[in-house]
């Protein structure tokens, strides 16, 4: 029995001692299993990283001067991935600049929107978000759905929004970029430059110095969650400030950076990483090999906007010229038929079927220019820099009108003395046929007084007559047919036709006299963004004036007081903008 029970337990040893061995080996070969698994996917992955070249485009433009101070490939076509972001948020920050909608302002999220691919928000159909956290979904979290909420609430559609986008590219001066959607997702169709992406991250701080900072945000909370960015270079490099990150097979990884150090500043784009890592570090290297370069001082004009019109004209030329025979996609990078970019349609304008949940029927009021709150969660906190020293509100294109300053002469119907009018007739505006109107108004005929020495040309072009040489039945006269009428203002005959001459009331500033009028109203526009308080509601206006043979366009504010006019003359004189007061 003693046996038996010994022989049992030997047994049952020998069999666990047999198990253990076997799950020994087993777990054994499992992990050798496992670390040549791992080892072959990153092997896979190294060879992957090594095989994986995007086309490379870059450059670094020097924002207070304009100048090119390096680049590769800047006009060669690329596709902007998650840059696409940007254009969004410009033509978000026009609409918030105007009032036409708020900060506060809740957005409906459609089915079209829940549907994008990451990244994302993760927002479902039916909800709604705040315009504000949608900028910062943007520039964080680079959210596709958020993206596209934004341009429904805008144009009503993702594509008529991006056919706005692409006509907004062309007022910009972005000529060779065309956008598909909102959200920078992959279309072989959506394309860029580095050079127009220089553009766009410039105008951005132009236009929206209040706005632009949004893009030095790191994190923020969202429902709850801590959403963080994806721009590695703000915090640890001195001076960036923003602004976007993107990445799509197709492109590689992208980004566009802006640099303040001290009076120094640039935009840089780097177009094409290989990786994330490799494209901050060719950033950097980039930044820090052209920082020395850099002006000090601003000269060159803000980035504007040229009109609708002239954007759509620019359009038409596109499509005048010879068309590409089709657009292809080699290893990433876009390939053209033809070295001409290809021409986009830019439709008219439809009305924007908004989704904002709070529009209706009637057009809204228009609301007061929202501010943003304060930057605190997660954000880099610098120090304040204006996008244009002196500046502290965003700026707009001016609208400003030429006035022709070379005195033309007036040819009036007759030199000599007219038909006198019978007394009997006793209806001074009878039988004016004949008679020139002059400011809207019938002048009877009378007597034209003879002309004394040194006054016209003898030509039947009349000169300023002094009071003293009228009789005192001319002044009557005169008097008589000018009595109960309005003063007029004054008129100047062009092209056979009489128009009226602008006066401008008050005190004038005068900020240069310019080769062409665009010049001139370049040179106004970045002006006002230089003393907007003083200047906002001024009168800005062009002059044409010869000189020689030459023709000058001065640029001009009116409308000021004495205190006015001194005040903004010593704001424009610190910022290095020539300026003269005049007295009207």
């Amino acid at each position: 029995m003693l046996h038996t029970t010994l022989a049992s337990s030997r047994a049952m040893r020998v069999g666990a001692f047999g198990l253990a061995a076997i799950v020994a080996v087993v777990f054994t070969i499992d992990q050798a299993n496992a670390r040549r698994a791992r080892h072959h996917h990153r092997h896979h992955q190294q060879q992957e990283r090594h095989s994986y070249n995007p086309p490379f485009a870059s450059i670094v433009v020097d924002a207070n001067s304009g100048a090119t101070l390096s680049s590769t490939n800047p006009d060669s076509l690329r596709h902007p991935a998650s840059l696409t972001k940007m254009m969004t948020l410009y033509m978000l920050f026009e609409r918030l600049d105007s009032g036409k909608i708020g900060l506060d302002t809740e957005m409906r999220v459609s089915a079209h929107a829940a549907s994008q691919d990451p990244t994302k928000l993760g927002l479902q159909q039916g909800q709604t978000i705040r315009v504000e956290d949608a900028i910062k979904g943007l520039v964080t979290k680079s959210a596709n759905d958020a993206a596209v909420v934004i341009s429904e609430a805008i144009a009503g559609d993702e594509d008529d929004f991006a056919r706005m986008m692409t006509r907004k590219a062309r007022a910009l001066g972005m000529t060779r970029t065309v956008y598909r959607n909102a959200s920078g997702l992959p279309d072989d169709d959506q394309i860029t430059t580095a050079r127009d992406q220089a553009t766009l991250g410039r105008a951005l701080q132009d236009r929206f110095p209040r706005y632009y900072r949004y893009f030095a945000t790191t994190s923020f909370t969202f429902r709850g969650r801590t959403i963080r960015g994806h721009n590695h270079l703000l915090g640890s490099v001195d001076g960036v400030d923003g602004i976007k990150t993107g990445y799509i097979r197709a492109s590689g990884f992208n980004l566009v950076t802006n640099l303040r150090r001290g009076n120094r500043h640039l935009v840089g784009v780097v177009l094409g990483g290989r990786s994330g890592g490799s494209r901050d570090a060719t950033m950097r290297q980039l930044l820090a090999q052209n920082l020395e370069m850099a002006s000090t001082r601003r000269t060159v004009a803000a980035i504007a906007e040229s009109s609708m019109a002239e954007a759509n004209a620019k359009a038409a030329e596109d499509q005048a010229r010879s068309r590409p025979t089709g657009v292809t996609q080699v290893d990433g990078a876009v390939q053209v038929a033809s070295n001409v970019p290809e021409p986009v349609t830019l439709p008219p304008e439809r009305p924007a079927r908004s989704l904002i949940t709070a529009s209706n029927a009637a057009p809204p009021p228009k609301r007061p220019v929202s501010e943003p709150a304060a930057l605190m969660s997660g954000v880099i906190k610098t120090q304040p820099i204006d996008a244009v020293p002196g500046a502290t509100e965003p700026m707009k294109p001016v609208r400003v009108k030429t006035v022709q300053v070379k005195a033309k002469s007036v040819r009036l119907a007759s030199a000599g003395p007219a038909p006198s009018v019978s007394p009997a007739a006793g209806n001074t505006t009878a039988d004016h046929d004949g008679a020139p109107e002059t400011s809207g108004s019938v002048v009877a005929r009378a007597n034209v007084p003879p002309q004394p020495a040194n006054f016209g040309n003898g030509q039947g072009i009349l000169g300023v007559l002094p009071a003293s040489s009228l009789s005192s039945s001319t002044k009557q006269a005169m008097a008589h047919a000018d009595s109960g009428a309005e003063v007029q203002p004054r008129t100047v005959q062009k092209n056979g036709a009489l128009k009226p001459v602008a006066s401008h009331s008050g005190w004038i500033i005068q900020v240069g006299a310019l080769e062409t009028e665009s010049q001139a109203r370049e040179r106004l526009d970045t002006a006002r963004g230089r003393a907007p308080k003083m200047l906002g509601k001024a009168d800005p206006f062009t002059e044409s004036v010869g000189k020689g043979n030459k023709k000058l366009y001065r640029a001009r504010f009116a409308g000021l007081d004495r205190d006015e006019a001194e005040a903004a003359c010593r704001t424009l004189k610190r910022s290095d903008i020539s300026c003269i007061t005049i007295k009207n």
